[in-house]
């Protein structure tokens, strides 16, 4: 469960949201070890709508992480950089994915030379940048028509069991749970205008055990800041309310993943 909202609070301060940020570089391997991965069928979409081939094509993947996405663009015969800023993710990346080039780095200063890659992708990363620098940097390495794709795994708060969960975590943080998909659109994503993107919506499951499923959302950042006294309070709670109401122990993720993707001139 994407919680809570992969954008980061409207009005938040920076250095709340940079605290948000780092936060995942004490959990890597929790993150590594729990998170959703990402259907194939949106590595088709982005394909379709990139009109053009994975196999291939120059991609970076920004705000990398633990490699999720990283390994799936690979395992799609891209030929893959990733960059990531944080040094807990970036250990864990190469621990895990030993043979694909990792450089540090953000989307705000990407480490690229000018028009070098055909894809630029972010994983659940693109809100943490400053759109107005992730926007040009991003029109500066892509070679002509390029690709730029964002994508999010965002609740499916129309499944019963996921709204209800999302309400005790809005209660608990007092967060906004359904403000991530009202959030993940072009004009978030661009404030400026410059980029005209494309919106698809793949929708996925997975079938976890309990346990996975609360250390999946341990590891998001509004967790991970809130200290351990006031997360373990809350997840012992959840994992009350899910044995309940799945009393074999497995819970079934319902995720709709949100891609934008734009492309420049050619």
């Amino acid at each position: 469960m994407t919680t809570p909202s992969a954008q980061h609070p409207p009005g938040a301060d920076p250095p709340a949201r940079t605290a948000r940020a780092h936060s995942f570089n004490t959990a890597a391997a929790q993150y590594a070890a729990n998170r959703p991965s990402y259907p194939p069928a949106l590595f088709d979409a982005i394909e379709d709508l990139a009109d053009r081939p994975l196999p291939g094509s120059r991609v970076a993947d920004i705000g990398a992480g633990t490699g999720i996405a990283t390994a799936l663009l690979h395992a799609r015969g891209a030929d893959v950089l990733a960059v990531e800023p944080g040094d807990g993710m970036a250990a864990q990346f190469r621990s895990t994915l030993p043979d694909i080039p990792i450089v540090r780095g953000t989307g705000d200063d990407l480490p690229l030379a000018d028009a070098s890659v055909d894809l630029l992708t972010y994983a659940q990363a693109w809100h943490w940048t400053d759109q107005s620098r992730a926007v040009p940097e991003a029109l500066r390495v892509l070679r002509p028509g390029g690709a730029l794709a964002l994508w999010w795994n965002t609740d499916a708060l129309d499944v019963p069991w996921i709204a209800e969960s999302a309400t005790r975590t809005a209660r608990h943080f007092g967060v906004d749970i359904s403000a991530e998909k009202r959030n993940v659109n072009a004009r978030a994503a661009d404030p400026t205008g410059r980029l005209d993107f494309t919106r698809r919506t793949v929708r996925w499951s997975r079938r976890i055990p309990v346990d996975t499923h609360l250390a999946n959302l341990g590891s998001h950042s509004v967790f991970l800041v809130h200290g351990e006294e006031h997360t373990a309070s809350f997840l012992a709670e959840e994992r009350e309310h899910l044995l309940r109401a799945f009393p074999d122990g497995y819970v079934d993720e319902v995720y709709d993943v949100i891609l934008l993707l734009a492309r420049t001139p050619a």
